[in-house]
Protein backbone atom coordinates (compact mmCIF):
# COMPACT_ATOMS: atom_id res chain seq x y z
CA UNK A 1 0.00 0.00 0.00
CA UNK A 2 1.27 3.49 -0.86
CA UNK A 3 0.58 6.31 -3.29
CA UNK A 4 -0.09 5.71 -6.98
CA UNK A 5 0.80 8.80 -9.03
CA UNK A 6 -0.89 9.82 -12.25
CA UNK A 7 0.92 13.16 -12.03
CA UNK A 8 4.07 13.69 -9.92
CA UNK A 9 2.40 16.80 -8.48
CA UNK A 10 0.58 14.45 -6.08
CA UNK A 11 3.87 14.06 -4.18
CA UNK A 12 3.73 17.75 -3.27
CA UNK A 13 0.63 16.84 -1.26
CA UNK A 14 1.50 13.44 0.19
CA UNK A 15 4.81 11.57 0.40
CA UNK A 16 5.35 8.64 -1.96
CA UNK A 17 6.08 6.53 1.12
CA UNK A 18 2.85 7.49 2.95
CA UNK A 19 0.97 4.53 4.39
CA UNK A 20 -2.56 4.13 5.70
CA UNK A 21 -2.03 3.24 9.37
CA UNK A 22 -4.78 1.16 10.98
CA UNK A 23 -5.58 2.65 14.40
CA UNK A 24 -8.82 0.80 15.27
CA UNK A 25 -10.95 -2.02 13.89
CA UNK A 26 -13.96 -4.25 14.57
CA UNK A 27 -16.68 -2.05 13.08
CA UNK A 28 -19.36 -2.64 10.42
CA UNK A 29 -19.43 0.37 8.07
CA UNK A 30 -17.79 3.55 9.35
CA UNK A 31 -18.54 7.08 8.16
CA UNK A 32 -18.76 10.76 9.10
CA UNK A 33 -15.32 11.53 10.66
CA UNK A 34 -14.89 14.86 12.44
CA UNK A 35 -11.89 15.94 14.53
CA UNK A 36 -12.75 18.06 17.56
CA UNK A 37 -10.14 20.71 18.49
CA UNK A 38 -10.16 19.30 22.04
CA UNK A 39 -8.24 16.34 20.65
CA UNK A 40 -10.62 13.55 19.68
CA UNK A 41 -12.24 12.06 16.59
CA UNK A 42 -15.97 11.30 16.31
CA UNK A 43 -17.24 8.91 13.65
CA UNK A 44 -20.39 7.00 12.73
CA UNK A 45 -21.14 3.31 12.26
CA UNK A 46 -24.52 3.24 10.54
CA UNK A 47 -25.37 -0.50 10.51
CA UNK A 48 -24.48 -0.75 14.23
CA UNK A 49 -26.40 2.49 14.94
CA UNK A 50 -23.62 3.94 17.08
CA UNK A 51 -21.41 7.04 17.28
CA UNK A 52 -17.89 6.47 18.56
CA UNK A 53 -15.00 8.57 19.81
CA UNK A 54 -11.31 7.79 19.27
CA UNK A 55 -8.30 9.23 21.09
CA UNK A 56 -4.66 8.22 20.97
CA UNK A 57 -4.61 7.59 24.72
CA UNK A 58 -8.05 6.10 25.26
CA UNK A 59 -8.80 4.26 22.03
CA UNK A 60 -12.46 3.70 21.15
CA UNK A 61 -15.40 4.78 23.32
CA UNK A 62 -19.11 4.74 22.42
CA UNK A 63 -20.66 8.18 22.90
CA UNK A 64 -24.17 7.56 21.50
CA UNK A 65 -26.21 4.39 20.95
CA UNK A 66 -28.71 4.29 19.37
CA UNK A 67 -27.54 7.15 17.18
CA UNK A 68 -30.39 7.37 14.63
CA UNK A 69 -28.03 5.75 12.09
CA UNK A 70 -26.10 9.00 11.82
CA UNK A 71 -23.88 9.57 8.80
CA UNK A 72 -22.00 12.77 7.90
CA UNK A 73 -20.98 15.13 10.71
CA UNK A 74 -19.21 18.46 11.08
CA UNK A 75 -18.77 21.24 13.63
CA UNK A 76 -19.85 24.85 13.43
CA UNK A 77 -17.84 27.85 14.64
CA UNK A 78 -19.23 27.39 18.18
CA UNK A 79 -18.15 23.72 18.17
CA UNK A 80 -21.72 22.45 18.09
CA UNK A 81 -21.97 19.12 16.27
CA UNK A 82 -24.03 19.12 13.06
CA UNK A 83 -25.25 15.61 12.23
CA UNK A 84 -27.05 14.02 9.27
CA UNK A 85 -29.40 11.30 10.53
CA UNK A 86 -30.65 8.52 8.26
CA UNK A 87 -33.23 7.12 10.65
CA UNK A 88 -35.04 10.40 11.33
CA UNK A 89 -34.39 12.10 7.95
CA UNK A 90 -33.17 15.13 9.89
CA UNK A 91 -30.17 17.39 10.29
CA UNK A 92 -29.60 18.17 13.95
CA UNK A 93 -27.37 20.50 15.94
CA UNK A 94 -26.04 19.20 19.27
CA UNK A 95 -24.14 20.89 22.06
CA UNK A 96 -21.43 18.56 23.33
CA UNK A 97 -20.19 17.68 26.77
CA UNK A 98 -16.44 17.56 27.38
CA UNK A 99 -16.44 13.79 26.78
CA UNK A 100 -18.06 14.07 23.33
CA UNK A 101 -21.55 13.00 24.40
CA UNK A 102 -24.53 15.20 23.62
CA UNK A 103 -25.66 17.74 26.21
CA UNK A 104 -28.64 18.95 24.16
CA UNK A 105 -29.90 18.85 20.59
CA UNK A 106 -32.26 20.60 18.20
CA UNK A 107 -33.57 19.76 14.73
CA UNK A 108 -32.49 22.30 12.09
CA UNK A 109 -33.91 20.58 8.97
CA UNK A 110 -36.49 17.84 8.50
CA UNK A 111 -38.93 18.77 5.70
CA UNK A 112 -38.99 20.61 2.39
CA UNK A 113 -42.25 21.80 0.87
CA UNK A 114 -44.16 19.98 3.59
CA UNK A 115 -42.55 16.64 2.73
CA UNK A 116 -40.03 14.71 4.77
CA UNK A 117 -36.45 14.85 3.54
CA UNK A 118 -35.04 11.66 2.06
CA UNK A 119 -32.07 10.98 4.37
CA UNK A 120 -29.51 13.77 4.87
CA UNK A 121 -26.09 12.29 4.15
CA UNK A 122 -23.18 14.72 4.36
CA UNK A 123 -22.80 18.30 5.53
CA UNK A 124 -20.53 21.36 5.54
CA UNK A 125 -20.83 24.73 7.28
CA UNK A 126 -19.94 27.95 5.43
CA UNK A 127 -18.02 30.79 7.06
CA UNK A 128 -21.26 32.77 7.47
CA UNK A 129 -22.77 29.92 9.51
CA UNK A 130 -25.13 28.61 6.83
CA UNK A 131 -25.33 24.82 6.52
CA UNK A 132 -25.17 22.92 3.21
CA UNK A 133 -26.12 19.24 3.02
CA UNK A 134 -26.86 16.47 0.54
CA UNK A 135 -30.04 14.39 0.63
CA UNK A 136 -29.92 11.06 -1.25
CA UNK A 137 -32.13 8.06 -0.48
CA UNK A 138 -29.58 5.70 1.10
CA UNK A 139 -31.09 6.12 4.55
CA UNK A 140 -34.41 4.73 3.30
CA UNK A 141 -32.71 1.42 2.47
CA UNK A 142 -32.16 -1.61 4.73
CA UNK A 143 -29.05 -1.81 6.93
CA UNK A 144 -28.01 1.84 6.49
CA UNK A 145 -31.26 3.43 7.57
CA UNK A 146 -35.00 3.08 8.07
CA UNK A 147 -36.59 1.29 5.10
CA UNK A 148 -39.63 3.27 3.95
CA UNK A 149 -41.19 4.99 0.96
CA UNK A 150 -39.77 8.28 -0.30
CA UNK A 151 -41.87 11.42 0.26
CA UNK A 152 -39.99 13.70 -2.15
CA UNK A 153 -39.66 12.79 -5.82
CA UNK A 154 -36.07 14.03 -6.20
CA UNK A 155 -32.67 13.99 -4.50
CA UNK A 156 -31.21 17.42 -3.82
CA UNK A 157 -28.67 19.66 -2.15
CA UNK A 158 -29.95 22.14 0.44
CA UNK A 159 -28.94 25.22 2.41
CA UNK A 160 -30.05 26.19 5.91
CA UNK A 161 -29.56 29.98 6.27
CA UNK A 162 -27.40 31.27 9.09
CA UNK A 163 -29.55 31.49 12.20
CA UNK A 164 -32.24 29.29 10.68
CA UNK A 165 -35.13 30.15 8.38
CA UNK A 166 -36.78 28.49 5.42
CA UNK A 167 -34.84 25.56 3.97
CA UNK A 168 -33.55 26.31 0.46
CA UNK A 169 -33.23 23.63 -2.24
CA UNK A 170 -30.18 24.65 -4.29
CA UNK A 171 -30.11 21.82 -6.85
CA UNK A 172 -32.48 18.92 -7.53
CA UNK A 173 -30.98 17.17 -10.57
CA UNK A 174 -28.88 14.51 -8.85
CA UNK A 175 -29.17 10.73 -8.89
CA UNK A 176 -27.66 10.36 -5.39
CA UNK A 177 -25.89 13.51 -4.10
CA UNK A 178 -23.30 12.62 -1.50
CA UNK A 179 -20.00 14.25 -0.49
CA UNK A 180 -19.65 18.02 -0.68
CA UNK A 181 -16.97 20.58 0.14
CA UNK A 182 -16.11 24.24 -0.40
CA UNK A 183 -13.05 25.60 -2.13
CA UNK A 184 -10.84 27.58 0.30
CA UNK A 185 -12.33 30.93 -0.77
CA UNK A 186 -15.89 29.49 -0.77
CA UNK A 187 -16.47 30.64 -4.34
CA UNK A 188 -17.05 27.03 -5.36
CA UNK A 189 -19.00 24.12 -3.91
CA UNK A 190 -18.05 20.66 -5.14
CA UNK A 191 -20.71 17.94 -4.89
CA UNK A 192 -20.26 14.35 -5.96
CA UNK A 193 -23.01 12.04 -7.17
CA UNK A 194 -22.62 8.42 -6.08
CA UNK A 195 -25.44 7.36 -8.39
CA UNK A 196 -23.54 8.33 -11.55
CA UNK A 197 -19.99 8.40 -10.14
CA UNK A 198 -18.85 11.94 -10.85
CA UNK A 199 -17.97 15.30 -9.23
CA UNK A 200 -19.79 18.52 -10.11
CA UNK A 201 -18.58 22.10 -9.62
CA UNK A 202 -21.01 24.88 -8.61
CA UNK A 203 -20.38 28.60 -8.28
CA UNK A 204 -21.57 30.01 -4.95
CA UNK A 205 -23.53 33.21 -5.47
CA UNK A 206 -23.49 36.19 -3.10
CA UNK A 207 -26.80 35.08 -1.56
CA UNK A 208 -25.52 31.54 -0.93
CA UNK A 209 -27.39 29.94 -3.81
CA UNK A 210 -25.63 27.90 -6.50
CA UNK A 211 -25.18 28.21 -10.25
CA UNK A 212 -23.43 26.09 -12.85
CA UNK A 213 -22.94 22.47 -11.88
CA UNK A 214 -20.68 21.15 -14.64
CA UNK A 215 -19.04 17.75 -14.26
CA UNK A 216 -15.28 18.04 -13.70
CA UNK A 217 -14.40 14.36 -13.17
CA UNK A 218 -16.33 11.25 -14.20
CA UNK A 219 -15.84 7.52 -13.71
CA UNK A 220 -15.01 7.50 -9.99
CA UNK A 221 -15.90 3.84 -9.64
CA UNK A 222 -17.76 1.27 -11.68
CA UNK A 223 -21.55 0.82 -11.79
CA UNK A 224 -20.90 -2.92 -11.95
CA UNK A 225 -18.64 -3.05 -8.88
CA UNK A 226 -19.55 -0.54 -6.16
CA UNK A 227 -17.68 -2.71 -3.67
CA UNK A 228 -14.37 -1.70 -5.24
CA UNK A 229 -14.96 1.90 -4.14
CA UNK A 230 -16.95 4.87 -5.42
CA UNK A 231 -17.12 8.62 -4.91
CA UNK A 232 -18.63 9.14 -1.45
CA UNK A 233 -16.95 11.32 1.20
CA UNK A 234 -15.05 14.35 -0.11
CA UNK A 235 -12.98 17.22 1.34
CA UNK A 236 -10.79 20.07 0.03
CA UNK A 237 -7.28 20.80 1.23
CA UNK A 238 -5.87 24.28 1.87
CA UNK A 239 -4.65 24.51 -1.73
CA UNK A 240 -8.04 23.73 -3.22
CA UNK A 241 -7.32 20.13 -4.21
CA UNK A 242 -10.16 17.65 -3.76
CA UNK A 243 -9.68 14.42 -1.80
CA UNK A 244 -12.48 11.94 -2.52
CA UNK A 245 -13.11 8.27 -1.86
CA UNK A 246 -12.83 6.07 -4.92
CA UNK A 247 -11.54 2.73 -6.20
CA UNK A 248 -8.40 1.78 -4.31
CA UNK A 249 -8.66 4.38 -1.57
CA UNK A 250 -8.53 8.18 -1.67
CA UNK A 251 -8.35 9.94 -5.04
CA UNK A 252 -6.47 13.26 -5.07
CA UNK A 253 -7.97 15.61 -7.65
CA UNK A 254 -6.87 19.08 -8.77
CA UNK A 255 -9.39 21.97 -8.65
CA UNK A 256 -9.97 21.60 -12.39
CA UNK A 257 -10.68 17.88 -12.17
CA UNK A 258 -7.38 16.14 -12.94
CA UNK A 259 -6.93 12.86 -11.06
CA UNK A 260 -3.41 13.40 -9.69
CA UNK A 261 -3.12 10.09 -7.90
CA UNK A 262 -4.55 7.64 -5.37
CA UNK A 263 -3.59 7.15 -1.75
CA UNK A 264 -4.19 3.44 -1.26
CA UNK A 265 -6.35 2.19 1.63
CA UNK A 266 -6.81 -1.56 2.31
CA UNK A 267 -10.60 -1.38 2.70
CA UNK A 268 -13.58 0.25 1.01
CA UNK A 269 -13.53 3.88 2.20
CA UNK A 270 -16.68 5.81 3.05
CA UNK A 271 -15.36 9.22 4.07
CA UNK A 272 -12.33 11.20 5.23
CA UNK A 273 -11.37 14.34 7.13
CA UNK A 274 -8.31 16.14 8.43
CA UNK A 275 -7.40 16.24 12.11
CA UNK A 276 -4.66 16.50 14.73
CA UNK A 277 -3.32 19.83 16.04
CA UNK A 278 -1.74 20.70 12.69
CA UNK A 279 -4.77 19.60 10.65
CA UNK A 280 -2.42 17.61 8.40
CA UNK A 281 -3.39 14.04 9.27
CA UNK A 282 -6.14 12.47 7.20
CA UNK A 283 -8.53 10.23 9.16
CA UNK A 284 -10.21 7.63 6.96
CA UNK A 285 -13.07 5.43 8.25
CA UNK A 286 -13.06 2.41 5.95
CA UNK A 287 -15.71 -0.27 6.42
CA UNK A 288 -14.50 -2.29 9.41
CA UNK A 289 -11.51 -0.15 10.38
CA UNK A 290 -10.25 3.37 11.03
CA UNK A 291 -7.03 4.54 9.33
CA UNK A 292 -4.90 7.68 9.39
CA UNK A 293 -2.51 9.06 6.79
CA UNK A 294 0.10 11.79 7.23
CA UNK A 295 -0.10 14.39 4.45
CA UNK A 296 2.09 17.33 3.42
CA UNK A 297 -0.91 19.63 3.21
CA UNK A 298 -3.55 20.73 5.70
CA UNK A 299 -7.29 20.53 5.31
CA UNK A 300 -9.20 23.53 4.02
CA UNK A 301 -9.40 25.70 7.14
CA UNK A 302 -13.05 25.76 8.23
CA UNK A 303 -14.29 27.84 11.15
CA UNK A 304 -14.04 25.05 13.75
CA UNK A 305 -10.41 24.21 12.86
CA UNK A 306 -8.70 26.17 15.64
Amino acid sequence: MGVIANNPAVFDLVASSAQAEKIATGFTFTEGPIWHPDGYLLFSDMPMDVRRKWTEAGGIVEVMKPANKCNGMTLDADLSLIVCEHWTSQVIRARLNADGTEASRETIASHYGGKELNSPNDVVVASDGSVYFSDPTYGRMPVYGNEREQDLDFQGVYRIPQGGGELQCLADDFAQPNGLCFSPDESTLYVNDSGVLHIRKFSVNADGTLSGGEVILDGIGSPDDFGAGICDGMKCDEGGNIWVTGPGGIWVVSPDGEHLGTVEVPEHTGNLNWGDPGWDVLYVPSSTSLYRIQTKVRGNRLAYMR
